[in-house]
């Protein structure tokens, strides 16, 4: 027997349309590419997006089609956001930090109609052009008239402006309502090795997704938030927070380009935003400004941190001095992202501050609709201690069950779990913790040791403003851990001091064996630490030393 409700497919659209009825006065701000804040409201958005729909309808976009934007968060980037998924098309967001090769293959790959893009990306796209003639028939770019760059296209590929094809389109578009299960999304990883992979979401788990991001116990945005996302909408969807902020109505503040310490503490400040979402560097970088200008930004509550694990003096940092609760999630490409959400249950409301920081330093507890295992390397489940360590797999709603044009037996068990490629442990309480990733776990003497661990103690040192471990190869070790670190501005830092600031922090036997300072650390496109560059270039460290 079937139940007797109504069958609604869950239309990313609908989340726009819900906004723009519900929530009218729902307001998105904007720093522009071209300088001046722009505003307008959930309304004028929807109506701006079924105007945008005419135009990919007029550039000859068909059902499926695959769309690229290379551009910033803006209120553009959000109406092709729905434009192209709602019209039955899948918007493929592109990483401008991508090797130029990368961003060529990706392009390809997906076999974009047309992309659109910021003015600031205007050289990229030129350099790329020529690359793919293949499937790019049309280049649009995000702004209008009086700020239309020049550009050299190959022949045959057409350039447009944005706002120029805007005025010359209608409004009388109608959404459709189609499979929840179409592909509304495309996104890339941006792995260190081999060509990146696309995960290729859908109408049905992109709104799960934004349900479970407005969770109590994750991000629970709601109507009354003003949510600034500095992950960039290239990087998997913004963690789902522009689809997830219409739903509830909250309002969005939207960074354009500007991403440094002063750009953000002006925005934040002028525009009472109350909640943030973004990798530690960013905050690294806002912390810095803050503290150089005596500036503040007391309208923020609540900072979110993804994509590395959040250093300790980072969440003490901005408690203690600016008000601003860092919660830590975890996610990837993979599962649309969010996961993870670290939030404390009833039992922790009586922990000691030192209990609770430690809690808050994991990554947090699974959100409904995700499950998480930790496994051997023999496949085998491991208990949920907070001591043992594996292999983490996940499996979920919006979790990919493969990639897109791309068959890799290796990416998920026979029973459908998804090989995330981290090194986690889960207490008992289901908070879970990422010692590593697989790659990156060291391996010394048979024993594992957690470069994360170690990086962050080393980043809490006064003297040091980031520090990657990698495991270099050891005579007799096998692996021992090597630290290299960039130092804070006019400090100087001995090897013997930055190994004793280890002590009684870790196990002896876990504190590295040396210490390498270098002006700068190479990071991959979406901000992580580029570890396989690091051990190119130091993994002999400890044999060339012996020799």
């Amino acid at each position: 027997m079937l139940g007797l409700m109504q069958d609604r497919p869950l239309m990313i659209s609908s989340l726009l349309t819900h906004a723009a009825k519900h929530h009218r006065d729902g307001e998105i701000v904007t720093r522009t590419t071209e300088g001046p804040i722009h505003r307008y409201c959930y309304p004028e958005a929807e109506k701006r997006a079924r105007r945008l729909v005419r135009v990919l309808q007029k550039l000859g976009i068909k059902d499926s089609d695959r769309v690229g934007t290379l551009a910033w968060n803006t209120y553009r980037h959000f109406e092709l956001y729905y434009a192209i998924s709602g019209m039955g098309a899948v918007v493929h967001t592109i990483n401008p930090r991508l090797f130029p090769e990368q961003l060529s293959y990706i392009i390809n790959h997906a076999e974009d109609q047309v992309v659109f893009v910021d003015n600031t990306f205007a050289p990229l796209i030129a350099a790329l052009a020529p690359s793919i003639t293949g499937s790019v028939k049309a280049i649009v770019m995000m702004t209008d008239a009086a700020n239309m760059p020049s550009l050299t296209l190959p022949e045959g590929m057409e350039l447009y402006c944005y706002e120029t094809l805007m005025a010359a389109a209608d409004e009388t578009y109608v959404w459709p309502e189609f499979d929840e299960n179409r592909a509304a999304g495309l996104c890339y990883t941006s792995g260190t090795t081999g060509n990146p992979k696309g995960v290729l979401f859908s109408h049905r788990s992109t709104v799960l997704h934004a349900y479970a991001v407005n969770l109590r116990d994750a991000m629970g945005l709601n109507a009354r938030e003003r949510v600034l996302p500095v992950v960039p909408m290239f990087h998997v969807n913004a963690w789902g927070i522009p689809y997830a902020a219409p739903m509830v109505g909250a309002d969005l503040v939207m960074p354009g380009p500007g991403l440094g310490g002063a750009e953000l503490q002006e925005l934040m400040e002028g525009e009472k935003v109350t909640f943030a979402a973004g990798v530690p560097t960013i905050w690294f970088g806002l912390l810095q400004h803050l503290r150089a200008s005596g500036t503040r930004i007391d309208s923020v509550k609540s900072l979110v941190v993804g994509g590395s694990a959040c250093p300790e003096m980072l969440m003490d940092a901005f408690e203690s001095e600016y008000g601003a609760h860092i919660y830590h999630a975890w996610g990837m490409t993979e599962i649309s992202p969010i996961g993870t959400y670290n939030t404390p249950k009833a039992k922790h409301q009586h922990l000691s501050p030192a209990e609770r920081r430690k809690l808050d330093l994991n990554q947090g507890r699974i959100v409904y609709g995700i499950d998480m295992k930790i496994v051997d390397a023999e496949g085998r489940e491991l208990p949920w201690d907070g001591e043992a360590f594996g292999d983490l797999l996940v499996k979920g709603p919006w979790a990919c069950r493969r990639y897109f044009k791309l068959d890799d037996p290796n990416s998920h068990d026979p029973d459908g779990w998804f090989y995330t490629g981290d090194v986690a442990k889960i207490t008992p309480d289901g908070y879970m913790e990422i010692t590593d990733r697989t790659k990156d776990v060291i391996k010394s003497g048979g024993e594992w040791i957690s470069s994360i661990e170690l990086e962050n103690i080393a980043v809490s040192h006064p003297k040091v403003a980031e520090a990657a471990v990698i495991a270099a190869q050891h005579p007799k070790w096998d692996e021992r851990p090597l630290l290299i670190v960039r130092l804070a501005a006019g400090e100087n830092l001995e090897e013997a001091e930055m190994l004793s600031f280890f002590d009684g922090k870790v196990a002896k036997w876990w504190i590295p064996n040396g210490v390498v300072i270098t002006t700068e650390l190479p990071h991959t496109a979406t901000g992580k630490l580029l570890k396989t560059s690091l051990r190119d270039s130091y993994g002999g460290y400890y044999l060339d030393s012996a020799g």
